[in-house]
Formats: structure tokens, C-alpha cells, sequence
């Protein structure tokens, strides 16, 4: 059963507010995938402690400078189930993970941080992480050569 909607309110709030849109339905992730040319990048919120503490934190950090996303979306695992569920199908090859993030150049996954990889690190180490693979990922095609 998902979360109430009044408990989650200020977790999403803590993306949005980062420009971050969300994804709440199985079509509004495949439109995202669908529309979006570069990079798209898609959050996969959690409740845990582990996105609270450290993957949100680091998220917001390492999108403050540099290199970004062409798109910031995001689904909620545990209450936007259908989303959740439709998003990891596009994380070719990867198991189910939450707290993560997740890069897809032009509809493929490229970059993926998981839950294991988010619980070892603080959010400073976080937004290294990110903001690296950012700067891989998220530049121009013509740039990347």
C-alpha cells in the first residue's frame, strides 16, 4: 500500500523545488524517455533515511554548478508504484533500487547510482559522484568526442 500523500508531500517537495518535474504515471515516464534528446536525468525517491540524508542532499548539490541534465524528472518507489515500476524498465540490466539515480542519453541508460553506492557515502561525496558523471555525460555530443 503507498505511502499518504502528506507524508511524501515534503519529499517531493525537496526535488521539485530543485526543478526537478515527477513522473506519476507509467505514460508520463514513457513521454519523458520519448521526448527528451540528451541526457534525462530520473531520480528514484525513497522514504529511506539513505535519500533523505544523503541522495537528495547530494542531488541538489552537485546540480548547483557545471554540467546538468538536458531534463531533471523524477518517480517516487513505495507510492508512485506504476512510474517506479515503468522507470526501471528502462535501467537496462540494472535490479530494482531505491534510493537512485539514473542517466539516459537520447532513451538509454548510461549512468546508474544505486542504493548501495548512495548508503556508503555522505552527501558531499554524493554530489562528486554525480557531478562527475554530469560532466561525462551531460555535455553536447560533439563535446563528448
Amino acid at each position: 500500500m503507498p505511502y499518504p500523500e502528506r507524508f511524501v508531500a515534503p519529499m517531493r517537495a525537496e526535488l521539485t523545488s530543485l526543478g526537478i518535474e515527477e513522473l506519476r504515471s507509467a505514460a508520463d515516464v514513457d513521454a519523458a524517455v520519448k521526448e527528451t534528446r540528451g541526457t534525462l536525468l530520473v531520480v528514484v525517491n525513497s522514504v529511506c533515511g539513505c535519500a533523505a540524508g544523503r541522495a537528495r542532499p547530494g542531488l541538489a548539490l552537485a546540480l548547483r554548478a557545471g554540467a546538468r541534465p538536458d531534463r531533471l524528472t523524477s518517480v517516487f518507489a513505495g507510492f508512485d508504484v506504476e512510474a517506479t515500476d515503468r522507470a526501471r524498465h528502462y535501467f537496462t540490466g540494472m535490479r530494482p533500487s531505491s534510493p537512485s539515480v539514473a542517466l539516459l542519453r537520447d532513451g538509454a541508460l548510461v549512468y546508474m547510482l544505486e542504493r548501495h553506492q548512495i548508503e556508503s557515502r555522505d552527501a558531499d561525496h554524493i554530489a562528486q559522484e554525480l557531478s562527475a558523471a554530469f560532466e561525462r555525460y551531460c555535455q553536447p555530443e560533439s563535446a563528448q568526442a
